[in-house]
This record gives C-alpha cells, structure tokens and sequence, in this order.
C-alpha cells in the first residue's frame, strides 16, 4: 500500500529540489519548462485538504470543515487533528511521521527557496499541524497510538 501522505511529503521535496536547481529550466534534455512556485503551492495546499481536527481560521483549503473532533474519545485521550491518509477517514502515524520529518529537513535545507516564493508560512504549517498531533498521539511514556481508523474498510 502506497500511503497518500509520504507520496506528497516526497512530492514537495522533489519540487524544492528543482525549485533550487535553475539549470534544470535550461537543461536541453528537458522539453517542458516547469512552473515550480506554482507545484509546490499546490501541494503544500494538499496538505491543508488532508487536515483532520479543528481548522483554523487561517485555513485556504474553504471546501474542508472541521472533522473527526473526537477521535481518541473511547480510550479518553484526544487524537484530533492531523493529516489523514490518501483522501479518506483513517490517519497513519507512521507515514505522517515520515512526512513531517521530510518536510521539516525540506524547510530546512531549501529555507531560501520556500522563503522566496512565499511558501514557508504555509509549509511550516503543515509540519506543525502533523507535529501537534503526533505529540498528542504520545498519551503517556509506553504508549503511542500510531492508527485511527480502520485502515481496510476506510481504502
């Protein structure tokens, strides 16, 4: 299984690679000449359509309300937020684990580049909502929950 959010934190890495690259836009092997701003505003607004929890006013994404506010309340522990998966219900600890790692070493090495195309904001957003809800999901020192949902019937 291909999970939704790794192949977007992988998406957004590849596009801030180009985005740093110039001589990619003139290298004679490439046909196409790639709007790179406009992919990674794009998938960095993906992120924000996965969201989970209680949004934000400052949320771009109009068409996504909040949603699952009270995951975590049969085993009283509050596991609102995140991103969900690959566009369904279930949200994965692991791969959003993976992502919000990706994306912070992405806003940390490509600082300049985000920054000059007015998506660092955003994409410090999007690590932080991941972030918040993986430090929520760390209920006491034994014990992570790493899935909500259920995986099989949610894909």
């Amino acid at each position: 299984m291909v999970c939704g959010g790794m192949v977007w934190g992988l998406l957004v890495l590849s596009i801030l690679a180009g985005l740093n690259a110039p001589g990619l836009k003139d290298d004679r092997l490439c046909s196409a000449t790639y709007d790179y701003e406009d992919a990674l505003s794009k998938a960095i607004m993906f992120l924000e359509g996965q969201r989970s929890g209680k949004l934000p006013a400052s949320q771009r994404v109009k068409w996504r309300g909040d949603s699952a506010l009270s995951d975590g309340n049969p085993d009283h522990v509050n596991l609102a937020g995140g991103h969900y998966d690959a566009g369904d219900s279930v949200k994965f600890g692991w791969p959003m684990a993976f992502t919000v790692s990706l994306l912070s070493w992405a806003a940390v090495e490509y600082q300049k580049g985000i920054s000059s195309v007015k998506q660092l904001g955003p994409l410090r957003g999007a690590i932080r909502w991941g972030a918040n809800f993986i430090l929520r999901a760390h209920t006491q020192p034994t014990t992570l929950y790493t899935q909500v949902g259920d995986g099989n019937s949610d894909h």
